[in-house]
């Protein structure tokens, strides 16, 4: 990274870790991921002023089409939680303003049904598939950049599951 890259601010965000009710966590395959068989966990950037739980939760129903009266929220993560984009994507991503993102998480339980969750709750969606993964599998999936936060996530929310 140039030194202007390394200047550029972290994006705000929320993330949501949607467990079900045998402990597993909800993860999609992004339709735009080049990348191949790489898996998320709901995640979106915050909008000026507007609260965590209230971005969180939007978000969740953006890409999952999972509403508030379908989850419950146990925790919100105690720190934000950064990461840096890999050098190629500076630039590419987000118009090009942020280095990475600074992420808030949320541990929600999933109270509705498999067949209530819609991928197309929004368009364009952003996830072309979903499935349930035990926790622990959560680091093996994500992108290589990511995986960071990802243990962190899991370690925080780990008990509460």
């Amino acid at each position: 990274m140039t030194t202007s890259q390394w200047d550029l601010p972290y994006r705000p965000c929320v993330g949501v870790m949607l467990v079900n009710g045998e402990g597993k966590v909800f993860v999609g395959r992004r339709i735009d991921n080049k990348e191949g068989d790489a898996w998320q966990m709901p995640q979106g950037g915050m909008d000026d002023g507007e609260d965590v739980i209230a971005a969180g939760l939007r978000e969740l129903a953006e890409e999952t089409g999972v509403t508030g009266s379908n989850a419950a929220l146990i925790a919100r993560s105690k720190e934000e939680l950064l990461y840096d984009l890999p050098e190629e994507l500076v630039g590419r991503l987000w118009g090009g303003k942020y280095r990475g993102q600074r992420q808030f998480w949320l541990l929600m339980r999933y109270i509705g049904t498999d067949s209530e969750i819609d991928l197309e709750a929004h368009d364009p969606p952003e996830f072309c598939e979903w499935k349930w993964i035990d926790p622990e599998l959560l680091p093996e999936v994500i992108v290589p950049f990511k995986k960071r936060v990802y243990r962190a996530v899991l370690e925080e929310f780990r008990a509460l599951i």
